[in-house]
């Protein structure tokens, strides 16, 4: 009797336990949410259903989790990757709030597995893997974990855009292919290119919507579908990704140059593919215009949202408050991730022992605008094995200088001299942003960022000095030729990049004041080379040692142009379009150099499966045999000039 009064009273005290621990849950976790100690605002929110399991588990779930988490370390010391990633996924399936095992488990994917393999699709699909399993669960689950996002951001800025992986020129045109079937090609300038991302922003969000603002969306959809069905009868749209990347595909075709012009695909996709000749049939229909609009606008939002985890306001705000983003550039990505990472996810760091965390993400932004001032100006054609032109947009300095001013004040009170970082970028950057300024042309812009700059890091810097004190065209002759009587080997360099940026943005873009000041500055700099007292001396065997690192114009404009031409890292059509629009005398200089090379990357690019012939697309200048006759007088007299000189410092030595 005594027994069984025990066990009764202990049944009722579980049953009063359970309930009063009921009772006290739902505060406990509001308590938990309102204090942000979980990685989520909501406790439950997005959890998958493993979760439930885990839970039933009880404490034994930390536990396990535990274990398994310490078993990841080991494995990974001893770079066992594969058979971290599968218990890697075991330990987010049961715990989906843990970050850390997020950020490694994308890690080992694009890093570790991917150069384990032998192709760039392998690798690229591995970093894909990767990035796409951070953007579209670990950051669901943890949309406040601030190191998601400075990781998320990293990758994009070094293993996509970096230089480290072997097959990082693949990454690059399979990223911008991707974002140009995507979104299309974005409007020139920073505040249309806003309110495109803004318009895409204020979409409906369901497909009930869009039709009731626009009734012909329905209806050219029907039409697509019963022109489809005429060859595959159980054909039913499906709005996806896949559908936006059909529509970028036909779109790029109607619309594009480069490739799809020079292949004409419009006539060859119609011809051999049946979807794409209905889709065309349908959306070549002037009457469903407006409709196709609403649609792909529609769509671009659901795909951004469903399929990316982006937010298209977002998109919009942080082009119009930071500069011209292009999604096709990895170090767009680089800069929303690690930028919305400060916003939603800071304040859990926000303290003196983790305050190094939030500097590092800050870093990945600024680094990730600097990235875009150097090749953020871009040209891709989705059609084309070739990389995607990236040339230097001088619209992004401004937009560093105030987010410098943003992140000094942020950080000014941060332990270890956290702003100090942020100013020797500053002046390292805006030091170069002069010299760019000018060198494009806009000399203003540039006196006015030197100026700047006195104000900051010269004469008011904390170390008063005159390192910012002259007219801008003398700063920068002083700066550069400054630079060169220290290290004289760099003058050459710098003299090919700023020639090799005046034709490329010259030819390509029309940048002609870009062009002009780059010829001037060549013209300067060789005849400061030929001139000066510290590089006008010869040596003992009659060479001009540092003056001949210059060498004439012409030969340094040769040179340069011969070095584009034979870039294969440059789309063929781009080198072809340079070579066709420079005057006379100069195609003459690089047709004999640059031909061989032409041919055969035109023999292998599909230009040339298509039939098209180098004598065509690379015609012979008019006159070569009188310009091949010149150059060799040119060249024996040189030779006989230079014997001259050397015999003559010989006699001098006896």
């Amino acid at each position: 009797m005594r027994d069984r009064t025990i066990q009764i009273l202990s049944v009722l005290v579980a049953v009063a336990a359970l309930f009063v621990a009921g009772t006290l849950l739902p505060r406990i976790v509001a308590a938990s949410d309102d204090g942000k100690l979980r990685y989520t605002n909501v406790s439950v929110e997005g959890a998958p259903p493993i979760v439930a399991i885990g839970a039933a588990v009880g404490a034994l779930r930390g536990l396990v989790v535990d274990y398994l988490w310490i078993r990841l370390q080991q494995m990974r010391e001893l770079s066992q990757f594969y058979d971290a990633r599968r218990l890697a996924d075991l330990i987010t399936k049961l715990q989906p709030r843990f970050g850390e095992v997020w950020a490694f488990h994308g890690h080992n994917l694009a890093y570790n597995l991917s150069v384990m393999t032998s192709t760039p699709e392998e690798r690229w699909r591995l970093v894909n893997e990767g990035i796409d399993l951070v953007r579209n669960k670990g950051i669901r689950y943890n949309p406040n974990d601030l190191i998601l996002y400075k990781e998320l951001g990293w990758w994009f800025a070094h293993k996509v855009d970096g230089l480290s992986d072997d097959a990082h020129l693949y990454y690059k045109r399979e990223l911008a292919k991707e974002w140009h079937l995507l979104l299309g090609e974005p409007p020139a300038g920073s505040t249309a290119r806003a309110a495109w991302l803004q318009a895409i922003a204020d979409a409906p969000d369901t497909y009930e919507e869009l039709v009731a603002r626009d009734p012909g969306v329905a209806t050219m959809i029907a039409a697509l579908e019963a022109k489809m069905q005429a060859f595959d009868p159980k054909y039913k749209v499906k709005l996806d990704r896949d559908f936006l990347l059909m529509h970028g595909r036909w779109h790029s075709v109607r619309t594009g140059a480069g490739y799809a012009k020079l292949f004409n695909l419009q006539d060859q996709f119609r011809r051999r593919d049946a979807a794409y000749a209905a889709m065309d049939d349908v959306f070549s229909d002037p009457a469903n215009a407006k409709a196709i609009d609403d649609l792909v606008t529609f769509l671009r939002k659901r795909v951004l949202i469903d399929d990316y985890n982006m937010e298209p306001a977002r998109m919009a705000r942080y082009t119009q408050e930071f500069g011209p983003f292009d999604w096709r550039h990895p170090q767009s990505h680089a800069f929303y991730w690690s930028k919305m990472g400060a916003e939603i996810g800071a304040e859990r760091y926000n303290n003196d022992e983790d305050i190094y965390r939030i500097l590092n993400d800050d870093r990945t932004t600024i680094q990730a605008m600097q990235a875009l001032a150097h090749s953020g100006l871009m040209r891709v054609d989705p059609f084309s094995t070739d990389n995607p032109t990236r040339l230097y947009d001088i619209r992004w300095i401004k937009s560093i200088d105030r987010y410098f001013r943003e992140l000094y004040s942020k950080h000014y009170k941060a332990r270890g001299g956290g702003p100090d970082t942020f100013v020797d970028f500053y002046e390292n950057f805006m030091a170069q942003a002069v010299r760019e300024l000018y060198h494009a042309g806009e000399v203003e812009e540039a006196q006015k960022l030197l100026d700047e700059l006195d104000k900051l890091c010269g004469r008011g810097g904390l170390i008063p000095n005159n390192k910012y004190v002259a007219p801008v065209d003398v700063f920068v002759r002083n700066a550069t030729f400054g630079e060169y009587e220290m290290v004289p080997d760099i003058a050459r360099t710098d003299l090919s990049a700023i020639l090799r940026r005046g034709f490329l943005e010259g030819y390509l873009v029309g940048k002609k004041k870009v062009l002009d000041e780059a010829l001037v500055y060549a013209r300067d700099l060789t005849e400061y080379f030929r001139t000066n007292r510290f590089t006008d001396f010869r040596t003992k065997m009659g060479d001009a040692r540092l003056a001949d690192l210059i060498g004439s114009l012409e030969r340094s404009v040769e040179d340069v142009l011969v070095s584009i031409m034979q870039d294969q890292s440059l789309p063929l059509v781009d080198r072809l379009t340079v070579y066709n629009r420079l005057p006379e005398d100069q195609r003459a200089m690089v047709y004999d150099s640059a031909r061989a090379r032409i041919e055969a990357d035109l023999a292998a690019s599909p230009l040339g499966s298509g039939g098209a012939k180098a004598e065509n697309l690379f015609p012979e200048p008019p006159n070569m045999e009188a310009y091949r006759a010149r150059q060799a007088e040119r060249e024996s007299k040189r030779a006989a000039e230079d014997k001259e000189r050397k015999e003559g410092s010989m006699d001098r030595k006896r």
